[in-house]
């Protein structure tokens, strides 16, 4: 019976054996063709989804490069550009058009949300897709080149700039069969259109409620590449998100008026505090880095350098009111900070048609005054002040305080003032241990007390 159960056992246990590298084995063909079918369906059936909110600067420009070269590398059907922008730097534009237009993979422009816009600049770039797409709600153009503070350039410059501007958005709108005639009118005449007003003129290809309906309407499409023409494949296909790394994040923030002139004043005040104390190190660290970012900012900004003097010139006027102490410099400080600010972003001089028109938030440059002014006249000057008045340390600041005897002082004792115990001479007759006592003088580390 024993040896008829161990048979049974081990012939059971074998055929266990067997079920279990079966299972193993078939786990082990689903782990393998599983992956590989669903990349395969990945490699052939996915976008790659790019997202540029804001100004158009050096940094997006990388951002936009570095997604097109990961598209033509991970197979993706076409890049996806979600845009909203007023504009931007003119390098920064071409750059980016020209990348789109040598591409090895369909880059699609998408205007959306709902209230976004491609102005500017962005009209440039949208112009320059493979497939220039809007959600309902948006707008395209007004990229006419205007003088600092929104007036007409006039005379020679004006037409200069603005033929050069016509040449350039034609050859983008012709080279992928969009409208050039309303590109042009949309730099001479800064015209703009919605969304449903730029497909009727053949302005943009096609508009998408959103982005799944954006790639369920590219499917089939026929476009043209550096590489070749390409049929688009983007029924149900799936989107990968590539995001700004964060120095992208970080410098791409910085490019707003009035982070600019935070920094600016950040800077110039650590500034002042170092050259009030000499060798503090911390101030001239964090003057010199919040200034290095205020001129990157500044640089893809329409900068007027005559407000840029104006506030440096605010802070020399508080400096020298902090010695002088006198009202008048303390209003032309201030002043002076907020007419430099509002002439910050409204240059003399003509600038381009992609780069937007930018102000200061009244309300941050008033405070930003008012804090400029506090920081000068009640605590640097406070400080300042202070360094006038003498240094009372150690053992001179005893005479004249109080105290009493710790023994009897005939005339040699103990006494103890300020919660220290010194030694103590009594000045005029004796005097008994526990009266109340005051100083006189100081002997050396003795001091000379009469009776209170």
């Amino acid at each position: 019976m024993k040896n008829f159960f161990h048979r049974e056992s081990g012939k059971g246990f074998g055929e266990m054996q067997k079920w279990f590298r079966g299972l193993v084995g078939c786990l082990a063909l689903i782990a393998i063709l599983v992956p590989a079918r669903t990349n395969a369906q990945r490699a052939g059936a996915f976008v790659d989804v790019l997202t540029v909110n804001g100004a158009i600067d050096t940094w997006i420009e990388g951002y936009i490069n570095r997604g097109i070269g990961v598209a033509e590398q991970d197979g993706a059907e076409a890049v996806v550009i979600v845009l909203n922008t007023p504009g931007g730097a003119l390098g920064a534009m071409q750059n980016i058009t020209t990348r789109m237009l040598n591409a090895r993979v369909p880059v699609i422009i998408y205007v959306a949300p709902a209230g976004a816009a491609a102005a500017s600049a962005g009209t440039f770039i949208t112009l320059a897709a493979n497939v220039a797409a809007m959600a309902p709600g948006t707008t395209i153009g007004a990229a006419h080149p205007v003088a600092g503070g929104g007036a007409n350039i006039e005379g020679d410059e004006r037409a200069k700039i603005t033929n050069y501007s016509v040449a350039l958005i034609q050859n983008i709108a012709r080279e992928r069969n969009h409208n050039a005639d309303w590109a042009a009118k949309a730099v001479r005449d800064s015209i703009a259109a919605t969304a449903q007003e730029a497909l009727e003129l053949k302005v943009i290809d096609l508009i998408a409620t959103d982005q799944n309906d954006l790639l369920n309407k590219l499917d089939g499409r026929k476009v043209k590449t550096a590489a070749g023409e390409r049929t688009l494949q983007t029924l149900r296909a799936g989107a990968t998100t590539i995001e700004l790394n964060f120095a992208e994040i970080f410098f791409h923030t910085l490019v707003d008026p009035n982070i600019a002139l935070i920094l600016l004043q950040i800077g110039l005040l650590a500034i002042a505090v170092e050259l009030y104390n000499p060798g503090a190190t911390i101030p001239a660290i964090t003057g010199g880095i919040c200034l290095v970012l205020a001129f990157v900012a500044l640089g893809n900004l329409p900068v007027n350098w005559g407000g840029v003097i104006l506030i440096v010139l605010s802070v020399v006027v508080f400096i020298l009111d902090v010695k002088v102490n006198s009202f008048v410099l303390t209003a032309g400080g201030i002043v002076m900070f907020i007419l430099g600010g509002l002439l910050l972003f409204t240059p003399f001089t003509p600038i381009g048609p992609t780069l937007p028109e930018v102000s200061i938030n009244p309300l941050i440059l008033f405070g930003a005054a008012g804090a400029m002014a506090v920081f000068f006249v009640f605590l640097l000057g406070a400080a300042v002040r202070g360094k006038k008045y003498p240094v009372l340390s150690g053992a001179e600041v005893l005479v004249g305080a109080n105290g009493f005897a710790l023994s009897d002082l005939a005339p040699n004792g103990t006494v103890q003032v300020k919660s220290e115990q010194w030694s103590a001479v009594a000045e005029s007759g004796a005097i008994e241990k526990g009266a109340e006592i005051r100083v006189v003088a100081l002997e050396g580390l003795r001091l000379k007390v009469v009776k209170k």
